[in-house]
């Protein structure tokens, strides 16, 4: 059972930066599509970015310049840098790993942006 690992999450200031990380544990196969979602309190999850196995990236427009998503394929571990952050980041982030029969979701963690 392949089980991904976040962590990273925290408060910050607003204009500060955080770095999110994943990582599976139980399987060591190499994963295709690595993507981040984050949902507010009270909305729906939503797409964050996407960076694929050849790293192509991708980007929602409300983090596109501030956030940056690089990927490590020896450890199959995706990564989050998040910088100029706003309150309007505050959410719990979300990875999701495609492997080539299923995809796994993260537990999720919490990130607050407030002085």
């Amino acid at each position: 059972q392949v089980q991904l690992v976040e962590s990273g999450g925290g408060l910050v200031q607003p204009g500060g930066s955080l770095r999110l990380s994943c990582a599976p544990s139980g399987s060591s196969a190499s994963v295709n599509d690595m993507d981040w979602y984050r949902q507010a309190p009270g909305k729906q999850r939503t797409w964050v970015a996407q960076i694929t196995r050849r790293g192509t990236t991708n980007y929602a427009d409300s983090v596109k310049g501030r956030f940056t998503i690089p990927r490590d394929n020896a450890k199959n571990t995706v990564y989050l840098q998040m910088n100029s952050l706003k309150p309007e980041d505050t959410a719990v982030y979300f990875c999701r790993m495609g492997y080539s029969t299923n995809a796994y979701w993260g537990q999720g963690t919490q990130v607050t942006v407030s002085s």
